[in-house]
This record gives C-alpha cells, structure tokens and sequence, in this order.
C-alpha cells in the first residue's frame, strides 16, 4: 500500500544543480524549499554577494510516495536520501524552524570539516593567510584559537572554520 500522505524529503541533486533542480521540479508542480544563504565571493576585480545553497548538493520536496518516480525522473535529481534501507523524511517543524533560521538574516556557515584540538591546519585567507599553526580550541566556531609554532605564542583568531584547512 503506497502512503498518499505529503511528507518533507531531502533528495540529493547533481553537483551546482540545486536551482535547476528545483526549478525543473517547481514545473511539475512539486513544492520544494531550497534554503538558501548570502555568501560574499572574491573575484580579482570585484567582490560580490551572492545566494548559495546552505546544504550542498540538497534539496527538500514535499510529496506523497506516489510521486517518487516522477521526481527521479527530473532533471537534476540524483537520489533520494536513504537511513537504514528506507526512504527519509523531515518533520515539518525541521523544516519551519529551517526557514525561520534564515528568515532573520543571520550568518550561518555549514562546514563538513571537522578539526579537532591539537591538529595541524593552514590559514587559507585574511591576513594570515599561509601560516601553519596548531588548532588549541574551538569557540563557537567563530573564534579559533590556534598555536603558532614558530612564535611560540597561543593567538585567539575571530575567523570561520572555512578559513582554515586541516594539513
């Protein structure tokens, strides 16, 4: 029996594909949320703002099971996402609570990156850019508070993970 009730799904998209993805779907008449963050990008000679998926490569639909072919067979969609051999689903109020994060404007950063305490990393831009140093902790994950080796000093850095790369 094929559940008709309308239920939140994460499905995965191509690489870069998440607006066409949803674009394709919204043409089928399937609800679907992208959320979506501002992100500063750096080129040579300009900076700019611009809109980009807070989740990678994810997008959420809200269907019914019966629905689950014609969203395979969109452009764009490579999968839905799987938890011990089914199909998953989001509570509505993940959802809500998603949109209403965004909805005030507020910096968020996702990073898949996990560095932990005592590991070696490089600061990848600002004005320290190049400088290998050891990761002491973690505040929030807006302050970084790393040990330069060759100063011997502990500096308290106000940056984002995504400044740094583990070594």
């Amino acid at each position: 029996m094929i559940d008709n009730t309308y239920k939140w799904y994460p499905i995965y998209t191509r690489s870069r594909a998440e607006k066409k993805t949803q674009e394709a779907l919204s043409e089928k008449n399937i609800s679907t949320y992208l959320p979506l963050i501002k992100v500063e990008k750096q080129w040579s000679d300009r900076k700019k703002v611009i809109l980009e998926p807070l989740l990678k490569s994810y997008l959420f639909i809200y269907i019914s099971a019966k629905e689950f072919t014609e969203v395979l067979m969109t452009y764009g969609v490579s999968r839905f996402i799987y938890f011990s051999g089914s199909i998953v689903s989001i509570p509505t109020k993940q959802i809500e609570d998603l949109k209403l994060l965004l909805s005030d404007g507020s910096d968020l950063e996702i990073n898949e990156m996990e560095v932990m305490p005592g590991e070696k990393v490089i600061i990848k831009t600002g004005p320290f850019k190049g400088i290998l140093a050891e990761l002491v902790y973690l505040k929030h994950n807006q302050k970084i508070v790393l040990r330069l080796e060759n100063l011997g000093y502990t500096i308290a850095i106000n940056t984002s993970m995504a400044n740094i790369e583990r070594l």
